[in-house]
């Protein structure tokens, strides 16, 4: 028996990043990350992802899927993705929801799209890839739109659409989730709950900004870049996650300026826009 199932999910960015405070926000972008699993007569559940890294995420989500329907069977999942890698866009959380979702789909099941993006937060926590567990990157990678989450409950407080392109640079460097110092993170703990109460708001732009500026400097990122971003009108723009890439919504002309001013930087810059409609089983 081959069976196969297909799943695509999203990279994201961040307007609150959850590791000071618990309570985080994040939109999905238009980078995909795509899975197949395929069912094998064996006890092994064996992952590869194109261009190399470490398949332990991608496995643990296939096996809580196969654990939670008592499914038997072994199988294999492969992952390719245009989400750079440990860049603070929503990598992990993007392979969990797209493999665990192809696992349901090989084994002709289903779950409520926040129930799947959990399992996917169970997987990274096992595999030891988050801090927080993510759920506010695993929701945006899921739904699409904006959503404000909290992580330490893992719900699910507000979605809403947003309408807007999205410039992302990605410097060279790579910064892992599991090595952020989390010590430093809740130093800024008052100032972050300060910008989450603007997300709450509905004013993502001004909240991701200040949350930017406030993880730059807990972090020991440049702030430049986002400063750049100002000068060229954009009123949102932030450290991505815990680094190293950096996420600025933009309208209009500015677009083309912040490209143009970011390119001048060391690194790459990707044009893309808010995806609100999530991910997918199927190819």
């Amino acid at each position: 028996m081959t069976t196969t199932g297909c799943a695509t999910a999203l990279g994201a960015g961040t307007i609150i990043n959850a590791i000071a405070t618990w309570k985080g926000s994040a939109f999905g972008i238009d980078l995909h990350t795509n899975a197949e699993v395929q069912l094998k007569n064996t006890d092994r559940i064996q992952g590869t992802i194109k261009g190399g890294g470490n398949p332990k995420l991608i496995e643990r989500c296939v096996q809580l899927v196969f654990e939670k329907f008592n499914c038997q069977d072994g199988a294999t999942v492969r992952t390719t993705s245009e989400v750079p890698i440990a860049s603070g866009l929503k990598s992990s959380s993007a392979a969990a929801n797209a493999s665990v979702l192809a696992a349901l789909d090989a084994i002709g099941e289903s779950m409520e799209p926040l129930e799947a993006a959990r399992l996917g937060v169970q997987a990274a926590l096992d595999a030891g890839v988050t801090i927080t567990g993510a759920f506010d990157d695993a929701a945006a990678s899921m739904l699409g739109g904006v959503v404000v989450t909290d992580n330490r409950e893992l719900f699910l407080v507000s979605r809403n659409v947003l309408e807007s392109e999205v410039i992302i640079y990605a410097p060279r460097k790579k910064a892992y989730s599991s090595n952020t110092d989390v010590a430093r993170s809740r130093l800024v703990a008052p100032w972050v709950d300060m910008a989450y109460e603007l997300c709450i708001e509905g004013k993502y732009e001004k909240a991701m900004t200040l949350n930017g500026f406030l993880y730059c400097s807990a972090l020991g990122f440049k702030t430049e870049p986002i400063l750049m971003a100002l000068e060229a009108g954009v009123e949102g723009a932030s450290l991505s996650g815990t680094g190293p890439a950096y996420t600025a919504l933009v309208h209009g002309e500015m677009a083309d300026r912040l490209a143009d001013a970011w390119s001048a930087l060391d690194g790459k810059v990707i044009r893309t826009k808010v995806n609100n409609n999530g991910a997918r089983t199927g190819r």
